[in-house]
């Protein structure tokens, strides 16, 4: 596994991180916290070392069962989390110190530490990143101590860009794979400029970079990419990186002609996001063991061909930017 440095934090992060959405189970047609804990200890054997989480995965599972991760291991492992998305309403008004303090108080107790690592954001309305004193009130949290550091996590560029003008912000995530190619345009030099850290989240598109899915392919009810095709719960963007599902498909099949032999799809696709200069570390999701084997083994591959690049490109100008890119 490669290590890359994450930002001004001067960690060395795995380049595949674990993104642990999914094994909340919630909004992902379930989970089994067994088969969830094995794909966990998979990405330890694996060399990975920085856990992504939030609060509101599984309302706490998430964050509960990557705790029980460390009980478990030695290795020194990174644990991010997030915090905002349990406001309900979800509004620029709750994003304010007493809320903040609350949840980061939760989080530390479903994680079983002391301090958190790093907090973000998660997705908070586009109005708050004009508003210093959010970020005034996180700084607070840094100083008391509750926090190291604290970075957002975003749905636009423009908001990206925003937040990184925080000179105590350590760090953005933000969706980009190879249907979403807008952050390469300006963001990730930006970033790389300010020494702040970029997690590339989403990497497979919701599974459709696996390659895994067809026309026929049918998604649990309670699974986001079965309802909020059309953004019915939370940004659209978020499911299939906001592509509709058939085109999606007709651009994975022009996809899997640029694969090199022995790859996967899906390990192409990682590998993509990672032949990007700026990328601190990608977060593919996962929720069995030999997802993670074979998302970890994308590391070994050596940085992809300008060709290759290119008819990356070629797919996303002909197929998807008409659909996503003046979007998000």
């Amino acid at each position: 596994m490669t290590h890359r440095t994450f930002g001004k934090t001067g960690w060395q992060v795995s380049e595949i991180g674990f993104g642990a959405w999914g094994i909340g189970g919630g909004q992902w047609g379930g989970a089994d916290e067994e088969e969830s804990m094995a794909a966990l200890h998979a990405a330890v054997d694996q060399g990975v070392t920085l856990f992504d989480t939030a609060d509101v995965y599984g309302d706490g599972l998430s964050e509960r069962l990557i705790a029980r991760l460390r009980r478990e291991r030695s290795e020194p492992l990174h644990v991010i989390t997030k915090a905002g998305r349990r406001l309900s309403p979800h509004t620029t008004e709750g994003y304010n110190a007493a809320n903040l303090s609350a949840f980061v108080d939760r989080s530390l107790k479903n994680l079983e530490v002391e301090q958190l690592e790093l907090v973000q954001l998660h997705c908070p309305p586009s109005e708050v990143y004009g508003r210093p004193e959010v970020f005034a009130a996180l700084d607070d949290l840094v100083t008391a101590g509750k926090i190291g550091h604290y970075g957002v996590s975003v749905e636009k560029v423009d908001e990206a860009l925003a937040a990184i003008e925080y000179p105590g912000l350590a760090s953005v995530q933000i969706i980009f794979n190879c249907f979403r190619l807008k952050p390469a345009e300006r963001f990730l030099a930006e970033a790389a400029r300010r020494n702040v850290a970029v997690i590339a989240r989403v990497p497979l598109a919701s599974g459709l970079l696996s390659g895994r899915f067809t026309a026929e392919t049918v998604f649990p009810a309670d699974d986001h990419r079965s309802f909020n095709r059309q953004g019915a719960v939370f940004d659209k963007g978020e499911t299939f990186s906001g592509v509709d599902y058939e085109t999606g498909l007709t651009a994975v099949e022009r996809l899997r002609s640029l694969v090199p032999e022995g790859a996967s799809l899906a390990q192409f696709a990682l590998a993509w996001v990672l032949s990007h200069d700026g990328i601190s570390t990608v977060i593919p999701g996962a929720r069995q063991a030999e997802q993670v084997r074979a998302n970890a083994q994308a590391s070994a591959f050596a940085p992809l061909s300008a060709d290759t690049m290119a008819g990356v490109q070629k797919v996303y100008d002909e197929l998807i930017r008409p659909l996503v890119h003046h979007q998000w």
